[in-house]
């Protein structure tokens, strides 16, 4: 209400005279002030409901994604031995050997689980040659050969997903 409204109802007060439509202006005043402040208090409440809501979808988000993956990297610890026989197994055969037609089907079983695996995101830890990492690592021997602290000879392989060590590689380093 203007400041002149509420002088001339203090006049009209006054003089005793009184508008029945002053007093159910004051209250539905009174009631919109109420209500406004109700309308805050619940507003505030869903922005708080809201943000508890979005924090804990990412909360969900991220146990997922550490969910999938150690299912992930359980199963790829199982599979890791079958991949290293493969390896050594391609090691041991000649070249004589590799045309024989049974033994082109297993080579080409290993790339097709290679394959795999790289689709799935696992990734070869490259060490030889480089200098050792302890993080991606673990220093089987120190031989006396080379640059000090490079990885000089693989024992066995490492491999890692989305930047995550699975298995680290063991390795011979130089001294």
């Amino acid at each position: 209400m203007k400041k002149e409204d509420k002088k001339e109802v203090k006049e009209k007060n006054v003089k005793g005279e009184k508008d029945p439509l002053i007093d159910i202006v004051f209250q539905l005043k009174e009631d919109l002030n109420e209500l406004q402040m109700k309308n805050k208090e619940v507003f505030a409440g869903w922005q708080r409901t809201e943000a508890d809501f979005l924090n804990y979808k990412n909360r969900e988000f991220e146990r997922l994604d550490e969910l999938n993956f150690r299912i992930k990297k359980n199963i790829l610890e199982g599979l890791l031995p079958v991949l290293d026989n493969f390896d050594l197994a391609e090691k041991a055969i000649s070249e004589d050997e590799k045309k024989n037609n049974n033994i082109k089907g297993l080579l080409l079983i290993k790339k097709q689980l290679d394959y795999f695996l790289k689709s799935i995101g696992l990734e070869e830890i490259l060490t030889i040659g480089m200098p050792f990492d302890s993080l991606t690592s673990e220093a089987i021997e120190e031989v006396d050969m080379g640059q000090e602290g490079v990885v000089v000879e693989e024992i066995q392989k490492g491999y890692k997903m989305n930047g995550r060590v699975i298995r680290p590689a063991k390795v011979k380093i130089s001294r």
